[in-house]
């Protein structure tokens, strides 16, 4: 019996040692910080330290910083189908792409452009050059179905190279929310600037991009693929004359703006 009784005591410490740790305790010892939760452009901090920066255009700056971000962060193409490469982007714009191979980059370009105009009623400003110059204007007072039809039309006509002719060069250190970098071509590509973001003290200025591809496909805003801690914001105070994006390579000569 006694040897029972001591074979018991060594027994239940060790078993009273496995025992669950109780909530309290494990909120002690055990962190998991969730991410935050973005739903529009602006939800995305800009660098520690820096206010966000309007620019000329301070309309379009907000409105570009309240597209909805869609919760699932796959990019897919205008059928259906998953882009290729699910590296580019940092978070995905809730914007129609439409159900033809049309929306591709200088088309996102000008439906951002196109929409904000179209929600301020401006439609004589929405205006598109084709490559020989001819000019497509909105429809006065369209409704959603008009104006989509309108977009598909531009689409088809206007691109890189009509886009970058109707635009201004400005320098870029200048640059502001809603310019365009772009390279006319076949194929060419542009990027738009969702946001820049200024570090008082300094002046150090940074921005963010977004882009569609090709085929047509979810805009989405893009990742620095050379400074992770940074993405997706890129710093336009230290840029060479080579900006690299993930899926192209601009110049800072290349920055346009409306």
């Amino acid at each position: 019996m006694k040897r029972m009784l001591f074979s018991l005591s060594i027994i239940l410490p060790v078993l009273g040692g496995c025992q669950p740790v109780n909530s309290n305790q494990q909120q002690k010892n055990v962190t998991n910080p969730q991410k935050p939760v973005l739903t529009k452009v602006s939800d995305i901090p800009p660098p520690p330290g820096c206010n966000r920066f309007d620019g000329t255009d301070a309309g379009f700056a907000g409105w570009l910083r309240n597209i909805p971000l869609k919760k699932d962060n796959t990019v897919y193409l205008y059928d259906g189908r998953l882009k290729a490469n699910q590296q580019a982007q940092f978070a995905v714009l809730d914007v129609p792409v439409g159900t033809r191979d049309l929306q591709q980059c200088a088309d996102a370009v000008m439906r951002l452009r196109a929409s904000w105009l179209y929600d301020k009623g401006e439609y004589a400003s929405i205006k598109f050059a084709d490559n020989n110059g001819r000019m497509y204007t909105c429809p006065p007072s369209p409704d959603s179905l008009q104006f989509e039809k309108y977009l598909q039309t531009v689409y088809s006509y206007c691109g890189t190279i009509s886009l970058s002719r109707q635009l201004e060069s400005v320098y870029f250190d200048n640059m502001q929310p809603g310019d365009v970098l772009i390279q006319g071509g076949s194929p060419g590509h542009a990027v738009i600037v969702m946001d820049v973001a200024i570090e008082p003290r300094t002046s150090k200025k940074y921005y963010m991009l977004a882009q569609s591809y090709m085929p047509a496909q979810n805009i989405h805003i893009l990742k620095n693929p050379s400074d992770a801690d940074l993405s997706p914001w890129y710093s336009a105070s230290e840029a060479n004359s080579l900006i690299s994006t993930p899926e192209w390579r601009f110049y800072k000569k290349d920055l346009k703006r409306w």
